[in-house]
């Protein structure tokens, strides 16, 4: 895999393109200027948008009705001198439609535990835990 990063205004606004072509701004975490999300938002919008594919993925293949899904992320970063980097991430998953929890419940551990790249490539430094809610009700 190969992206590319191109710096396109001061102090810190670069553009990135990966192979679909697409372009993401990415800029620093100061809100005065900032012209695109900062690192360690794409870090959870990562983790997310990996996690969000694979389970309405799993739960189509079922055939469970989606007719919402959304994902609030939640970084806990760790205090240090210099780098903060997250030490935890909770998803809040949102699913609204006729959705059996059991399967809802299943997907998304499939998700965390054997699909999702973004989500096994950080466990190892980085707690994620997750809940579920189908219709506005907690499943856990």
């Amino acid at each position: 895999m190969k992206v590319t990063l191109e710096r396109k205004n001061q102090p810190f606004h670069f553009e990135a393109k990966g192979k679909s072509g697409l372009a993401v701004n990415i800029d620093s975490s100061t809100p005065e200027a900032s012209k695109g999300s900062s690192p360690m938002e794409l870090l959870l919008m990562a983790i997310g948008g990996c996690n969000a594919i694979d389970i309405v993925s799993i739960l189509n293949k079922q055939r469970q009705e989606i007719k919402g899904y959304r994902i609030e992320l939640e970084g806990t970063r760790r205090e240090m001198e210099q780098a903060r980097p997250f030490e935890a991430v909770h998803l809040k998953i949102y699913l609204e439609g006729d959705i059996d929890p059991a399967k809802a419940r299943r997907a998304a551990q499939l998700s965390f535990d054997k699909y999702c790249s973004v989500s096994i490539s950080v466990r190892g430094c980085i707690k994620v835990s997750h809940e579920i809610l189908i219709n506005g009700k907690s499943i856990d």
